[in-house]
């Protein structure tokens, strides 16, 4: 799937959980999210983008989530 696209279909996760007033509930809602309901490969390659220039595209929460659940998110081998 194309970067890009997984980017912005995090950063629309990401918008919907901003609003939430607890911004460690926010991050793990996310992570949650992503971990449920993301294809293991879509997982990964958001993953491999987090540590690229790309990762300025995303959303502060998706960067935030994605580094500090990066075990919980990594697809088992």
């Amino acid at each position: 799937m194309d970067g890009n696209n997984l980017v912005r279909m995090a950063n629309r996760i990401a918008d919907f959980f901003d609003s939430l007033p607890d911004r460690e509930e926010a991050l793990d809602q996310v992570a949650t999210h992503l971990h449920k309901f993301w294809d293991p490969r879509m997982r990964s390659q958001i993953l491999a983008l987090v540590d690229t220039p790309d990762a300025r595209a995303m959303h502060s929460l998706v960067r935030e989530a994605l580094t500090r659940h990066r075990a919980r998110l990594t697809p088992a081998a």
